[in-house]
């Protein structure tokens, strides 16, 4: 069964609003069996728009990795990054 990750790019307007999303996604990520690959750190733009935070959370599947997305406990997270960044968030199936 292949891995699911959940890839996001984040460009933070209000970093306080950002880090009590974050605080609470990091236990949804946990209550559900995702391992944060990468989480922030040094980045270099080679080709397109970069943003400055950059997160990979992997999963055993892609469908816990859905179910972690619309999960009540990070929705209720989501609800807590609105208006305090811009950010695509993408699922994509892996090895």
């Amino acid at each position: 069964m292949p891995k699911g990750y959940v890839i996001a790019r984040v460009t933070v307007t209000n970093p306080e609003a950002y880090a009590e999303y974050a605080k609470a996604a990091t236990e949804a990520i946990r209550q559900y069996g995702g391992r944060p690959l990468v989480r922030g750190g040094a980045y270099e733009a080679l080709e397109g728009e970069a943003r400055a935070r950059n997160v990979v959370i992997e999963f055993d599947s892609v469908e816990q990795a859905r179910t972690y997305y619309h999960s009540p406990e990070y929705q209720a997270a989501k609800a807590k990054r609105d208006g305090a960044c811009v950010a695509e968030f993408v699922l994509v199936e892996g090895a």
